[in-house]
């Protein structure tokens, strides 16, 4: 399953998630910013110091801010992952029922979710990866074409 390991039930990639792409990046240069000014050694003292520097710290490493659909990150409430876990399937363009109204309402926010998820389906995990992996180099993530409103939770 570690082909699977950064795939969400729903089909999207977590690759392309900003909390695994820019946000550590530029977290990480916010700390070395801060630990240039001197912040490590003399911010402690600031009220609330100590909880920013090891949330900023956590979101430096990309397993900390979200390790994954598959590893209990996202929304603890997703329906779809309860959904593809109870019919165990590996990713919903697998379901007979795909796409549902769980994966359609998703999709308004997310619009290449459906187009992604046959693409997987047509050419198999492994090449699917490397393609997102391909995508994930050119700096794109899904925040850049996110739509609101949407709901995983649609019935």
């Amino acid at each position: 399953m570690e082909n699977l390991k950064l795939v969400t039930y729903c089909g999207l990639y977590c690759g392309l998630c900003a909390n695994r792409g820019r946000i550590p990046q530029q977290a990480m240069a916010l700390r070395e910013s801060m630990v240039k000014e001197g912040y490590d050694k003399w911010g402690s003292p600031i009220p609330g110091f100590k909880d920013f520097w090891k949330f900023l710290s956590q979101l430096c490493d990309p397993d900390m801010g979200c390790p994954g659909c598959r590893q209990g990150g996202g929304p603890a409430d997703c329906t779809i992952r309860k959904c593809a876990k109870q019919r165990k399937i590996d990713v919903c363009v697998f379901c007979e029922d795909f796409p549902c109204k769980r994966v359609l309402g998703l999709a308004k926010g997310y619009p290449t979710l459906i187009v992604d998820s046959e693409r997987l389906k047509k050419i198999g995990i492994e090449a699917w990866t490397k393609e997102q992996e391909e995508r994930v180099k050119t700096g794109f993530t899904y925040v850049d074409i996110r739509c609101y409103p949407y709901s995983v939770h649609e019935e």
